[in-house]
């Protein structure tokens, strides 16, 4: 996987990509970052890349010209013309799904905007896909372009040590993890379930899962809608309501 980032700020998606997990997949090369500086492309001296909106309002807006070149320079380098991920409020609300879907691509390039916003023709011109990390506003969408970055990345093979943990997180299948637990067995008289002490790794199992749909019935009960779920699964969560409506 390769990303490139056209930003205001490369030195702040590089130090937050270059650390932890995804910074290890670097060092390997399993993933690349190319971050690009759009300043570098303004036609003005003092590498000025917004003016005043038309029409007035508060703020400044980024210019398309320089975006449009970094852009450009971009494409010309790559096998296909990738897509471009506008990271915006105004955009789908990014979840497990769209990780999955970005992360069967070979390269991906993020924009991200700053002060007022980005000249809307620029955005008609290269975006593909306007992506939202929720309903709230950002200083920039350098944040959220790593945030992004950081999901899809788990996704690329040879990330994780050990891959199976994507499959077991938070939301695949639509479901929260289940609670995990760690040395030692009593921690302030709180006691470690007994059922994974017992080494019976089909209960163990069970358990999980049983856990996992509590949890999201509990915080995420939207997600059941579309969690995929066994009869005998769906049975059991029957059973657990009736009880709790006793």
């Amino acid at each position: 996987m390769k990303y490139h980032v056209l930003t205001l700020f490369p030195e702040m998606i590089e130090q937050g990509m270059n650390t932890s997990i995804t910074g290890r997949a670097i060092d390997n090369n399993v993933i690349s970052l190319n971050a690009v500086n759009i300043r570098d492309f303004s036609d003005n001296k003092h590498m000025k890349v917004d003016d005043y909106p038309y029409g007035g309002g508060a703020g400044m807006v980024m210019q398309a010209e320089p975006i449009y070149r970094a852009y450009e320079s971009l494409v010309e380098k790559c096998k296909k013309t990738p897509r471009v991920v506008f990271l915006t409020p105004q955009g789908k609300v990014f979840n497990q799904t769209i990780a999955e879907e970005l992360a069967k691509e070979e390269e991906l390039i993020f924009l991200c905007g700053h002060y007022e916003g980005i000249d809307e023709r620029v955005i008609e011109t290269i975006v593909t896909d306007n992506i939202s990390i929720g309903d709230y506003v950002l200083t920039g969408g350098e944040l959220a372009a790593m945030v992004v970055m950081d999901a899809v990345s788990r996704l690329v093979p040879g990330v994780l040590n050990n891959d199976v943990s994507a499959q077991t997180e938070s939301f695949y299948d639509n479901l929260l993890e289940y609670p995990q637990y760690s040395r030692p067995e009593v921690w302030r008289e709180k006691k470690v379930p007994a059922v994974l002490l017992s080494g019976h790794h089909k209960n163990i199992e069970t358990w999980r899962k049983e856990q996992s749909i509590w949890r999201t019935l509990e915080r995420r009960p939207d997600l059941l809608e579309h969690a995929v779920l066994s009869k005998k699964e769906q049975k059991w969560l029957q059973n657990q309501l009736e009880q709790h409506e006793k």
